[in-house]
């Protein structure tokens, strides 16, 4: 008896583990994952201006905006073209949307610790943004 029991075991333990290996059994394997996309630069472009956030201006468009940004005051030309660019996109998407206190929020995005602007520098600055950057 004890060996038809161990036989019948060995034979059921041998038909699950057949049964494990079969292709069709689809519940057992993970699902495919779906391919990882890079946005392209359109798709970047077309995200930035559906945000409030212009282009990155270049050539004499850069040049007014950098002079009419350090002309609120002139010590934001120690900081780089570049932070000053990043910034200035940063505040057109505030504008943009609405901010509750956009003045606020162009002294503290163009200030910093080791200068800090005032809120009335911060108005100035959101004044040649609208005539640069980021027009209505």
């Amino acid at each position: 008896m004890r060996i038809r029991i161990a036989a019948v075991a060995l034979a059921a333990a041998a038909l699950l583990a057949l049964a494990a290996c079969n292709d069709d059994d689809t519940s057992s394997k993970a699902p495919a994952k779906a391919p990882v996309t890079t946005p392209t630069a359109v798709d970047t472009a077309r995200m930035e201006a559906n945000l409030g956030i212009p282009p990155k201006p270049t050539g004499a468009a850069l040049t007014r905006y950098l002079a009419a940004v350090t002309a609120v005051d002139p010590s934001l030309k120690l900081d780089t073209d570049r932070s000053l660019v990043d910034a200035g996109r940063n505040q057109c998407m505030a504008l943009h949307g609405g901010a509750a206190n956009p003045d606020h929020l162009a002294a503290q995005r163009f200030g910093n610790d080791v200068h800090p602007l005032s809120d009335i520098k911060g108005k100035a600055l959101n004044a040649a943004l609208r005539a640069t950057l980021c027009p209505k």
